[in-house]
């Protein structure tokens, strides 16, 4: 199995539901490290498993959606407790519709999965991994 990671980061504010979460159910910050790797069985025809730039560009894209908002905001996310773990899935279900839709080049349809991890700080991170 072939892997690239890719990299970015973003600061979001929320709060949570829930007496599991403690004092984090009051309004905070946080900011993520976002890794993004890409996996395959074989290389493309030209070595690689998928374009790098194309792969950032495409991070950049689905974080920026989520960048220095407040998420309890957003529509889509009322009443979602929108932890680490949900993030990292929402990320790496919207990149694999990137890659459906075919935004990081033909050859990257032979990706076979997708891991997203966020870290927390430099003790805590989660990952979701897909199949596409």
């Amino acid at each position: 199995m072939f892997s690239i990671t890719v990299r970015d980061h973003i600061m979001i504010a929320h709060s949570f539901q829930g007496d599991v979460f403690g004092p984090a159910q009051r309004l905070h910050g946080a900011t993520f490290l976002v890794d993004a790797t890409f996996r395959r069985d074989e290389l493309d025809e030209d070595n690689i498993v998928v374009d790098m730039g194309l792969a950032a560009t495409e991070l950049r894209s689905v974080t920026s959606d989520l960048n220095y908002r407040n998420l309890d905001d957003q529509e889509e996310f009322k009443g979602v407790n929108t932890s680490t773990e949900f993030l990292a899935a929402l990320i790496a279900d919207r990149l694999a519709d990137r890659i459906h839709q075919g935004a990081l080049g033909e050859s990257a349809r032979g990706i076979s999965r997708i891991a997203v991890t966020l870290h927390e700080s430099h003790i805590a991170w989660a990952c979701y991994e897909r199949s596409l």
